[in-house]
């Protein structure tokens, strides 16, 4: 009894921890369409590094299921720590390239750092802005956003960018904590529905494509040009 006591205390601890992780910063923006909260922005590369992020996101799963194959142009689009991007650039390998893009130089920084520990080449470090991804254009088969869409504080202009760096068969996924999920222990701005993916995504001229629901908490959206 006392054990189960304790392994309940534990999943408790976690589940608070996990929501508490992402509630980083603040926003009192919505989004014009939906009306959906934007989220405050991560910061905490220890947070996006931890370690039981493997068993919550499967990462090799879902980059899997958003189709990244060798010798793509990837853009990995809020590359945060980097945490993607080192397995995205394996993935593409030497003949793909990955374009590892955020608004925080010092998050960059560390991207930079997992690069060149990994002997990823292949791997480009773009510093972006709040309403431009500053990708080059028309060279991007896949832009791939992981666990950031909702935390976009001009989510049109930022859309709009990310399709112009598109190929005219390129396609935006989105990786997202599932918003129809109650149970979840992650704040709810940090969540996305497909309805409001959908209805917020379209609007910027993009067609939905289909959502996988293979993974344990989140939704693989994906939409193309």
């Amino acid at each position: 009894m006392k054990r189960v006591r304790l392994l309940t205390l534990a999943a408790l601890l976690g589940a608070v921890a996990l929501y508490a992780g992402l509630r980083v910063g603040s926003s009192r923006a919505v989004h014009p369409l939906t009306g959906r909260p934007i989220a405050g922005i991560a910061t905490d590369a220890a947070w996006m590094d931890r370690a039981s992020r493997e068993q919550e996101e499967a990462p090799a799963r879902a980059l899997l299921l958003a189709g990244i194959r060798p010798g793509m142009v990837v853009a990995d689009v809020g590359a945060g720590s980097g945490y993607m991007t080192v397995r995205i650039a394996a993935l593409v390998g030497p003949t793909g390239k990955v374009y590892a893009n955020d608004i925080q130089p010092a998050l960059l920084q560390r991207v930079q750092e997992k690069a060149r520990a990994a002997g990823a080449s292949n791997v480009e470090i773009v510093l972006g802005t709040d309403t431009d991804a500053r990708l080059p254009e028309n060279v991007i088969d896949l832009a791939l956003l992981v666990d950031v869409y909702h935390e976009f504080h001009h989510p049109q202009e930022m859309l709009r960018s990310i399709r112009r760096s598109l190929k005219p068969a390129g396609r935006l996924v989105l990786v997202e904590y599932r918003k129809e999920d109650a149970t979840l222990p992650i704040a709810p701005t940090h969540r996305m529905s497909i309805a409001d993916a959908r209805t917020e995504i379209e609007a910027e001229g993009f067609l939905f494509e289909r959502a996988i629901e293979d993974l344990p908490r989140q939704h693989v959206i994906v939409f193309r040009k």
